[in-house]
This record gives C-alpha cells, structure tokens and sequence, in this order.
C-alpha cells in the first residue's frame, strides 16, 4: 500500500520511484495475515541513466516487467535470481547494443526458474516445448525445427556480452520471442503472453 502517494505534501513517496523494474531499497511493514502491507521508507539503489529516457529499452523493462510478475510467484528468498535480475538491468542500462537483450534476458531466467533447455545434445532435428529437450524424433506436438531451431541454438550459451554478434532482423527476433513464451506457458502453470507483448514488437519494428 503506497499511502499519499499522489499528495504535493508527500516526500518520501514519489510516483517516479516506482517505473517498471526500478531498483529500489524499501522499508516496510511486513505482516503474515493477509492484509495490505505498507512502504515506510523508500530510496533508488541503483538509478537508471538511460532506461528511464529511451523509448526502446523502457519498452523492454515493461515488458520483462510483466514477464518476472507471472512467473515470480514464490515469496522466499532467492539472491541468486535477485542478482541475475539486478545485475542484467544494470547491464541494459549501461550498454548501446541491446535489440536481443530480452531474448538472452529470458532463457538465461529459466535457468533460475527450473526449466532451462536440457543442452546434451543440441545436433539434432528438433526442440520439443513440453520437454525442455532437443530430439531427433519428431514430437507429435509443441515443438520447434527449421530456422527457430537455428535461432534457439544460437540462443544457447549467449552472454549479454556476446549477444552483439546476433545480428537478427526484428521478423527473427520476433519469431523466436513467440517461441520462448509459449515455452514459458509450458512449464509455468497460470503464465500469460503479457500484453505488453505487441507494444514491444511495434516499437523494435519502428527500429528495424
């Protein structure tokens, strides 16, 4: 519960703490009961220098925004992912070359998440989607082959680092972040395509 948020007399609490995956230090009252919970005390810990002023990588934060909201349902501590997190948006902020960040961005998540592709043998004919395995049998359903299975391939191994050397259309990019939310579906009960989805498309095809 953000208490007076919206109020001119309120210095604390400031709606532009509070853009898609600000990095925040917060102190809050903190109750086991069910009822709202409220913010006492809040600063920026990390204070985006480009993410809050271009258009593109505000889009990305959105969308990852909804992404981490669906398939983030555990309440126990997990420094390992908050770290990932953390240290990927600081990455994004601080870098020029980012169109396949979101890409790298979510398959590196799934490793945090449990469901990251099994890798033993990747010189095969197809990735099944309910599996999490590449096959040379074909599956009967869900599954990817062709030029999305190029794709996910290259995708394996990838550090934000190295992913400048992707050098993709947005059609690729697209098809293959199609590919990994509907894995997402898969492996995550209740996940949804976030709705930001189309507005992330449109704005990376204005830069294609």
């Amino acid at each position: 519960m953000l208490r007076r948020i919206f109020s001119s007399k309120s210095k604390k609490l400031k709606p532009g703490y509070f853009l898609p995956l600000s990095q925040l230090d917060i102190s809050a009252n903190h109750n086991n009961k069910g009822a709202l919970n409220s913010i006492n005390e809040i600063r920026i810990s990390y204070l985006y220098q480009t993410i809050a002023v271009d258009i593109y990588k505000q889009s990305i934060a959105l969308f990852l925004a909804e992404v981490l909201a669906y398939a983030l349902k555990e309440e126990e501590k997990n420094p390992n992912l908050f770290e990932y997190i953390e240290t990927a948006l600081k990455w994004l902020d601080s870098h020029d070359e980012f169109s396949n960040f979101h890409l790298v961005f979510l398959l590196e998540l799934t490793k945090y998440l449990g469901f990251y592709p099994d890798v033993k043998n990747t010189n095969v004919t197809y990735f099944d989607l309910e599996e999490g395995s590449f096959t040379n049998f074909k599956p009967r359903r869900n599954y990817v082959s062709g030029q999305e299975l190029i794709l996910i391939k290259s995708l394996i191994g990838i550090k934000f680092d190295d992913m400048v050397g992707l050098k993709w259309s947005s059609q690729n990019r697209h098809s293959i972040l199609d590919v990994l939310l509907v894995y997402y579906e898969f492996h995550l009960p209740g996940f949804k395509k976030p709705r930001s989805l189309k507005v992330l498309k449109e704005v990376f095809n204005e830069n294609s």
